[in-house]
């Protein structure tokens, strides 16, 4: 059972269980720009299947049923071509049964990049390439009418950010009360994720509401594709709210844009750009055995470093890393 199965007994949303909970939590120490900084880590890298799809499943655990429940047979999702989402959905959703279509964007491309690429190309899924998302918009009713059959596709946005797929991190933040109360890990006073699409800080921001924490949701942007400021974040986490609502939920609190931060001070030129700043965190964790990424948790790691004492701690970062 979920913990929103429990608070809300008679919620009526689906689950479907795919990766391994609690994902574990620790201090994170040995990394010499964080010193003078309580951090702790909770690592998401380890959720999926083996740990090879890190925290975009916990959205597909609440997307898949809803799918199914909807009767649509087409999945279609965009990203850009390094997209750990895309490659999420199109792995569990042919698991599952369902056609995966993925509309992806070039970005700038590094080693990762290639290997993403090559991953998301084996995976399946049926992949239609823009040079930009302005020519991918441009295209997507044509796919959608593609790939109707008896239904139409189901359209996931990128990172699969909607209200269903946004109540993986409703779901996350409850889990972390649960570790807090167990004695884990002391209650965080801010917690530092990255912003790629806005589900995963949106659900955090709401799930520390129900559960009770005063816990602040840091987010560092990663993405200029389109707006992820905090009115844009608040407005999903309001959504989120009345869908929990309207399957059956309780006293669900509202949301507004002061109830969170997002920042994009460590974007760099672009998304999908490496920065210096990032690309250094990404060699200082790996030298203590964590594995990250330049663009998304090199970058939110990056903040943490570099905002230290002027965040409420204890801060909690989460590793979202994906694929190995």
């Amino acid at each position: 059972m979920t913990h929103l199965h429990a608070r809300f007994p008679g919620l009526d949303l689906g689950h479907l269980r795919l990766g391994a909970v609690p994902t574990p939590v620790r201090p994170l120490e040995g990394i010499p720009a964080l010193a003078g900084t309580e951090v702790w880590l909770k690592d998401e890298s380890r959720f999926g299947d083996g740990g090879w799809a890190g925290n975009k499943v916990r959205k597909l655990e609440w997307i898949l049923p809803e799918a199914e429940r909807r009767g649509v047979r087409t999945l279609f999702t965009v990203g850009g071509i390094g997209t750990h989402w895309g490659l999420a959905c199109a792995r569990y959703g042919a698991e599952h049964g369902f056609q995966v279509v993925l509309g992806l964007v070039d970005q700038p491309v590094d080693d990762h990049v290639r290997e993403q690429l090559a991953r998301l190309e084996a995976s399946g899924a049926v992949i239609h390439r823009y040079p930009t998302p302005g020519r991918l918009r441009l295209a997507a009713p044509w796919l959608i009418a593609r790939y109707t059959r008896a239904r139409l596709p189901w359209y996931l946005p990128a990172g699969g950010s909607n209200p269903v797929g946004t109540l993986g991190y409703v779901e996350t933040a409850l889990e972390i009360a649960d570790q807090v109360v167990r004695g884990e890990l002391p209650e965080p006073g801010t917690v530092v994720v990255p912003v790629g699409s806005g589900g995963t800080i949106a659900g955090l921001a709401l799930g520390f509401r129900l559960a009770g924490l005063r816990t602040r949701v840091f987010g560092a942007v990663v993405n200029d594709s389109f707006p992820l400021d905090a009115p844009v974040l608040a407005r999903l986490a309001t959504r989120t709210g009345a869908l929990l609502t309207e399957r059956g939920a309780t006293g669900v609190p509202e949301i507004r844009p002061d109830d969170l931060t997002a920042r994009d001070d460590w974007l760099g030129t672009t998304y999908g750009d490496p920065t210096p700043a990032s690309r250094a965190m990404v060699t200082a964790a790996g030298a203590i055995g964590l594995e990250l990424e330049p663009v998304y948790t090199g970058k939110a790691l990056a903040a943490v470093a570099d905002l230290g004492p002027e965040l409420d701690g204890p801060v909690l970062w989460l590793n979202t890393h994906g694929p190995r």
